[in-house]
């Protein structure tokens, strides 16, 4: 019995400027293709491309709200070193003093969770366009 091969047999060979092959690693890189050859194929034989898209508006967006996760757990930090100080006081003086530093982190608190708020809204409203 003869077997029958199914392999890529033939070779093209195909020459570019440095231009066009820019170009075309470019396109080849923004897809989701793992090989040069296997992208090549699918154009020429007019086959689907998958393409990373890439929204710059949501990458600013991640920046923004990782920076704001880093303030708020360092705020939470700072909030359950107070509530632990508070537990160990026994004096007043020294209660006012933590009231008056509890009151400045409450404050930052509550303007990061604004700006969450309000840069949550905007991205949704850009969304929903």
């Amino acid at each position: 019995m003869e077997e029958k091969k199914t392999g890529r047999v033939r070779i093209i060979g195909l020459r570019l400027t440095g231009d066009e092959y820019r170009l075309l690693e470019g396109r080849w890189k923004k897809s989701m293709v793992a090989k040069l050859s296997e992208f090549v194929r699918r154009v020429l034989f007019g086959k689907a491309i998958t393409i990373y898209t890439r929204s710059q508006s949501l990458d600013e967006f991640m920046e923004e709200m990782i920076l704001l996760r880093k303030e708020l757990n360092a705020i939470g930090v700072n909030f359950n070193q107070a509530v632990h100080r508070l537990h160990t006081l026994d004096h007043l003086p020294q209660m006012q003093r933590w009231l008056q530093g509890f009151e400045r982190d409450k404050e930052r608190y509550f303007e990061a969770a604004e700006t969450i708020k309000l840069k949550i809204n905007s991205i949704s409203a850009e969304w929903l366009q």
